[in-house]
């Protein structure tokens, strides 16, 4: 498997069930590398389009991979 499929409606959804406010997304590469791919950038600055005009705030996008993770914050793509 080389992907799984994140829908940002599914996951905005899921914040406003449990009246959150904030995001803090996390996911893990199984290669190792835990460069963010152009898909996970589009995918984030989907979630983030979607929340913000609801009032929840993404606090950062991590990614986790066997030498490393890597922040979206950190990396200043949100």
């Amino acid at each position: 498997m080389d992907h799984t499929p994140v829908y940002p409606r599914e996951v905005v959804k899921r914040a406003l069930e449990l009246s959150s406010t904030a995001l803090i997304l996390v996911h893990n590469h199984p290669s190792g590398d835990p460069t963010p791919s152009s898909a996970d950038i589009r995918m984030t600055q989907d979630i983030q389009a979607i929340a913000k005009p609801l009032g929840i705030a993404l606090h950062d996008h991590i990614i986790v991979g066997r030498h490393g993770h890597a922040s979206f914050k950190g990396l200043k793509l949100i």
